[in-house]
């Protein structure tokens, strides 16, 4: 028998997982369906940083609503979260990054945010393992960190999660699975990650690998999530491969280190290469790390748009179906945020924020064939 729902998530990652929550919350019958398990994607294996970015002031707009999202979701279920409120701080190697650094300072203070610029002393007074000679840099409070996986299993709860079952085609208001069942849904949210261009072709979503390493506990080794400035120029362009500056604390007294981007299509294997720029990086701005035991390495793909937007909106040669994907580095961030504009689009709602430089359709406005 074929089952028909309000509607149907495909991909139990940190975006389809939020869409779904906010659908059944709105009264919605949805089901979410994944080829694999819930969390066991990108959202499974990454920082879980929640961030404001001012690369535009679409993307301001959408991390600052999502950041608000994540800490009202936090007064009531921090501990599941595993939620930390350390904030940010961005480290400025140079006056020119100061620069930077004050830019930030201005676009967040005015969005409401509290961001203070650091000079030197007090760079090193809250963190003090850092290198010596570094300019300064800027502190976010707002920004918090949380585990992803348990956000996801929050967000599931009370929802129809069907796992192992994998989406061999969507059509009109149907889902056509691999094992030969259909089934049929008003709405069809395409939320599936850097695999969702083989759902909806069309999609410019390219897997971008990242390596990650986390260390044994050494609790109170950093107090901050600390990443460099010139990451934001290193995550923006598409070149083969990069690495920037980025250490997380984790509540359990662990160290996540990272960051690096390859466009090597889906080989996940570890590149001995990257990984050791990645930990040369890292540790040329905290030297003790270099003390510190890594208990494991990975790798994830992150979900890569050429213009470093989401794709957030119905897509128009499908009946009923959206899209939710391509968050890049920023999926965690923005989950709740992209969750509450698919919502609106459904519902007929106000969004909070302009949806515009996100709509999915812009794809077929720049290539219409």
């Amino acid at each position: 028998m074929t089952r028909r729902f309000d509607a149907v998530v495909v991909g139990a990652g940190i975006i389809g997982a939020a869409c779904a929550a906010e659908l059944k919350r709105a009264g919605l019958g949805v089901l979410v369906i994944d080829a694999e398990r819930a969390a066991s994607g990108s959202s499974g294996g990454c920082m879980g940083h929640v961030v404001a970015m001012d690369d535009s002031p679409a993307i301001l707009d959408l991390t600052v609503l999502s950041g608000r999202l994540w800490r009202e979701m936090a007064a009531d279920f921090a501990d599941e979260m595993e939620y930390s409120p350390c904030g940010t701080i961005w480290i400025a190697a140079d006056e020119e990054e100061m620069e930077a650094a004050r830019s930030k300072a201005e676009n967040y203070g005015r969005r409401g945010l509290t961001a203070r610029v650091l000079d030197s002393k007090t760079l090193y007074d809250l963190e003090p393992r850092l290198r010596p000679g570094l300019a300064g840099g800027l502190e976010v409070e707002d920004d918090i960190v949380v585990y992803p996986p348990a956000c996801i299993n929050l967000f599931l709860k009370g929802v129809e999660v069907m796992e192992k079952r994998r989406v061999r085609r969507i059509d009109d208001s149907t889902l056509h699975l691999e094992d030969g069942s259909e089934v049929r849904a008003d709405r069809i949210i395409n939320a599936a990650g850097a695999a969702a261009p083989a759902l909806t072709p069309g999609l410019p979503i390219e897997p971008r690998k990242g390596h990650l390493v986390i260390t044994d506990r050494y609790p109170g080794f950093c107090r901050h999530q600390m990443v460099e400035l010139g990451y934001v120029k290193s995550a923006q362009k598409m070149e083969a491969e990069s690495v920037a500056f980025n250490l997380q604390p984790r509540i359990s007294g662990q160290c996540l280190v990272g960051s690096s981007r390859e466009l090597v299509g889906w080989d996940g294997r570890i590149n001995p290469d990257i990984m050791r720029r990645m930990l040369e990086r890292a540790c040329g701005y905290v030297p003790p790390l270099r003390d510190l035991s890594a208990i494991r390495t990975w790798t994830g793909f992150r979900p890569a748009t050429p213009d470093k937007r989401p794709l957030i909106g119905r897509w128009p040669r499908v009946d009923g179906l959206y899209v939710a994907a391509g968050h890049e580095g920023l999926g965690i961030t923005t989950a709740p945020g992209t969750a509450r504009l698919v919502a609106d689009e459904i519902l007929g709602r106000t969004p909070p924020i302009d949806p515009g430089p996100f709509r999915a359709e812009r794809i077929l406005e720049d290539n219409p064939t």
